[in-house]
């Protein structure tokens, strides 16, 4: 196996499978579901709206497949109540994990505090659930502000930071990939990294997993605190696994 297909085969075992968007059908979940359980083996989640959780559920029983889903999604701007509310009800259909945006507005325009605040309360909304949370970086833009959104984050109780909704024109970066892998290597808490948008081909994730192993270490980057949110990349990663070469790159998340 070369390198970049071993990159590959880790690359896959860590993807959150993604479908968001906009007139997503319950056909494309099932879809979805069935592509994430592939010949090469597991994805670790589909990405889903909260809609589709309770249908998800049931096409990935005993797969060990994870749910993930989002809320307060994209905008980070919704009624805090309909946030936890839609949290709760999403975990009760049978999600594992809720991708969460925090309020990244209110901390540019000055309200840092809003970030662990809503966070915390999601985290408990969650229950047993793990809480991701979505910081936006491409329109924090900032590093300053960056590091603002994950020390928030963090003291929020979130168990992932993720860089982006993939719904803006800026997604997930390398360098603000390092910052967020920064804040948890400082803060020691057992918190994963999850890039998300424009992760389009197998030398993209291998990037990614290259500067986990140097900030984190080498063996850190598993499923339990490496994801990678993407839509189009599954594609690729089993094209270089089956020694072919990678299709032509498609827009989207």
């Amino acid at each position: 196996m070369s390198d970049l297909q071993a990159a590959a085969a880790r690359a896959m075992a860590c993807l959150d499978l993604t479908n968001l968007n906009d007139d997503c059908t319950s056909e494309d979940i099932k879809a979805l579901c069935q592509k994430a359980n592939t010949r090469h083996g597991p994805t670790a989640a589909v990405c889903i709206w909260p809609q589709f959780v309770a249908e998800a559920h049931g096409h990935l029983l005993g797969t060990g497949i994870r749910i993930a889903t989002v809320v307060n999604f994209p905008g980070g701007d919704d009624p805090a109540e309909e946030v936890l509310d839609l949290t709760e009800k999403a975990v009760a259909d049978g999600a594992d994990e809720i991708d969460m945006v925090i309020p990244y507005k209110a901390l540019m325009e000055g309200h840092p505090q809003l970030v662990p605040a809503l966070v915390s309360r999601v985290r408990e909304a969650a229950g047993s659930a793990r809480v991701k949370a979505i910081l936006e970086t491409g329109v924090l833009g900032d590093a300053d502000l960056i590091r603002q959104a994950c020390t928030g984050a963090l003291e929020g109780g979130a168990d992932f930071l993720k860089t982006s909704t993939g719904k803006v024109a800026v997604n997930a970066t390398p360098v603000a990939g390092r910052i967020l892998l920064e804040a948890i290597r400082e803060s020691g808490e057992p918190v994963g990294f999850k890039p998300a948008g424009g992760v389009k081909n197998t030398a993209d994730a291998a990037a990614y997993l290259d500067l986990c192993d140097e900030i984190m270490g080498p063996d850190w980057a598993r499923p339990a605190t490496f994801r990678i949110g993407a839509s189009g990349v599954l594609t690729a990663l089993l094209a270089t696994l089956d020694g072919e070469d990678a299709p032509v790159e498609t827009a989207g998340y």
